[in-house]
C-alpha cells in the first residue's frame, strides 16, 4: 500500500498549525497561571489595549453562546471535524498562501478545542474594546480570523494560472 503523499506546503501548513497551538496554549498558561488574570479581571497594558479575562462558551468572538454541556461537546466535535477536513486539504496544497491560511485555521481551531475540553469554555483575554472593537479574543481566534482572510485572498488571487 502506498504511503499518502504530503506536499512541502502541506508540511508547512502543519508546522504553522503546531506553532499556533503552542503559542496559544503557552500564552493562555501564562495568562491563567502566572499573571493570574482571572483574579485581576482587567488590566491596562498600553493605550487602548487591555488584558481582560472572559470565559467564552460560544465560538470565536463569543458568537453562538453554548451554556449547555451538550453544546460544549458539539462545538468541540465541530472544531475537530473542521481541523481534520482542513488537514486533509492542506496535505495536498501546492500554494504557500493557502498553506499559511490552512495552518492558521487548523491551529486556531485546535487551540480553542483544547480550552473547551480542559475548561468547558475558551479563555479570551485580548481586549481592544476601547477602539470600538467589541470582542475580547485570544491567539487562536486571531489565527482563525487571519487564516480565513488569507483563504479568501487565496481564492481571489492565489492561483494566477487559472485566469
Amino acid at each position: 500500500m502506498a504511503k499518502p503523499h504530503i506536499t512541502r506546503w502541506g508540511w508547512t501548513a502543519y508546522a504553522i498549525a503546531i506553532a499556533v497551538i503552542v503559542i496559544d496554549q503557552a500564552v493562555k498558561h501564562w495568562i491563567l497561571n502566572v499573571f493570574d488574570l482571572p483574579l485581576r479581571g482587567s488590566v491596562p497594558v498600553a493605550g487602548p489595549f487591555h488584558l481582560t479575562m472572559v470565559w467564552n462558551q460560544g465560538v470565536s468572538f463569543g458568537l453562538l453562546q453554548a451554556g449547555h454541556d451538550l453544546a460544549r461537546w458539539a462545538l468541540a466535535g465541530f472544531s475537530l471535524a473542521v481541523a481534520f477536513f482542513l488537514a486533509g486539504w492542506a496535505r495536498k496544497t501546492e500554494r504557500p498562501l493557502l498553506a499559511t491560511a490552512l495552518g492558521l485555521v487548523i491551529g486556531g481551531a485546535l487551540g480553542n478545542l483544547i480550552d473547551r475540553v480542559r475548561f468547558a469554555a475558551v479563555a479570551d483575554f485580548l481586549d481592544f474594546s476601547r477602539l470600538y472593537f467589541p470582542w475580547v479574543f485570544n491567539i487562536a481566534d486571531a489565527g482563525i480570523t487571519v487564516g480565513v482572510i488569507l483563504l479568501l485572498a487565496d481564492s481571489l488571487f492565489g492561483d494566477s494560472s487559472r485566469k
